[in-house]
């Protein structure tokens, strides 16, 4: 498939439609519109799903070599599979890995990256892609032609997921895509990308804009409001029922979530492997012709992962034509090994921009729609408002 410019950036949605037209990424049953995003391609779950001994990485051989086996009990990797056709339950703390209804033919000018979606994210479901004779998770290498396949590991809640269902997206991406420090100012002055979160909701300065490999951004441990009463964030409960995906604003949220408060000190000591939801101190955007990726920023004691799901479309937070004064970026927040003590306005994650290979033909929350446009902390839209 030949894609007329060869303008390096993300492919936007027009590009992924003529790669799905050219069968460099087929699927059966066929790619539905609403898969397409402006500068993404959400994922399908295909018909299985098979209970793993542990995570793996199929550097040496295909991963179907793994699956294929007569006896799951002489497996060093499957415990058994499971059909997704009807729905099934997959466990919290259990490894599964769902070949996936998409494949690729990619080129060998294309490569692609993988992300969890928002909404899987913010449930504490982790997911990975796999593909064969790799030694990485979620980098399909350029040229790449094969199968894909997704490892989930629900974390706090036991889920129902079904065949068709989507639990991550894919970017693909020509050449060196990653706008620098230097245009990230430039761009800041032209187009804000960063606004405070109050109401003043005014552009942040140069002074606190800060670029380094990607933009920094913080953490919000106040509230809008600035009360005592304000909630600051959520944790999620150890016991609770199964969450089936297709169930939208249907779970009470405080069968699942503890409400976490402003502390007098404006500070949150986070607990070892809790699961924590949070938001940033600031409101970003990200103009029709970038993407953005959010990636961790990890303190030099302890290790602290900020995110699971990390796309951000064109027009995120900045509408069809730059009316929106950005959007709260929402974190879900897992510590590990020690308890971590932050504290408002502690430099918390990074976000990077990249530019798109051209303007989509569909932004982020225009005609596409979106669920995530104008939030502020925001659980995911399975529980009610």
């Amino acid at each position: 498939m030949t894609i007329h410019s060869h303008q390096a950036g993300i492919l936007p949605y027009q590009d992924i439609k003529r790669l799905i037209a050219s069968r460099v990424i087929c699927a059966s049953p066929a790619i539905e519109d609403r898969q397409i995003q402006p500068a993404s391609l959400d994922l399908r779950l295909g018909r299985k799903a098979y209970r793993l001994i542990s995570s793996f990485l199929p550097e040496l051989s295909a991963i179907s070599a793994r699956l294929n086996v007569l006896d799951f009990y002489q497996s060093d990797l499957v415990m058994y599979e499971m059909d997704l056709t009807d729905g099934a339950i997959l466990e919290k703390g259990h490894v599964y890995l769902v070949p996936l209804l998409e494949n690729l033919k990619l080129a060998k000018t294309l490569r692609a990256r993988a992300n969890p979606k928002s909404t899987t994210g913010r449930l504490d479901v982790f997911t990975r892609v796999v593909t064969d004779l790799n030694a990485g998770f979620d980098e399909i290498r350029a040229g790449y032609h094969g199968p894909l396949f997704l490892e989930v590991v629900p974390r706090s809640f036991a889920i129902k997921v079904r065949t068709g269902q989507s639990l991550n997206q894919i970017r693909f991406v020509r050449g060196e895509a990653t706008v620098s420090d230097q245009l990230l100012h430039t761009l800041h002055r032209k187009t804000p990308l960063l606004y405070h979160n109050d109401p003043s909701k005014k552009v942040v300065g140069n002074r606190d804009f800060r670029a380094e490999h990607g933009l920094f951004l913080r953490i919000d441990l106040k509230g809008e409001d600035r009360t005592d009463s304000r909630v600051i964030g959520y944790r999620a409960k150890k016991n609770s029922h199964v969450i089936d995906l297709e169930k939208v604003g249907h779970y009470a949220a405080a069968d699942f979530w503890e409400p976490l408060y402003r502390h007098p000190h404006d500070s949150l000591l986070l607990e070892p492997e809790e699961f924590y939801i949070l938001a940033s101190k600031e409101r970003i955007r990200v103009p029709a012709g970038y993407a953005a990726e959010m990636v961790a920023y990890e303190a030099a004691c302890g290790e602290l992962r900020t995110h699971y799901a990390g796309f951000f479309d064109p027009g995120f937070g900045y509408g069809s034509a730059g009316e929106l004064k950005g959007t709260q970026v929402v974190l879900e927040v897992r510590p590990h090994d020690v308890p971590f003590l932050i504290h408002d306005g502690q430099t918390f994650f990074k976000v990077v921009y990249d530019k798109m290979r051209e303007r989509p033909a569909q932004l982020y929350g225009s005609v596409l729609g979106s669920s995530y446009q104008r939030q502020a902390l925001t659980l995911s839209k399975h529980f009610k408002a």
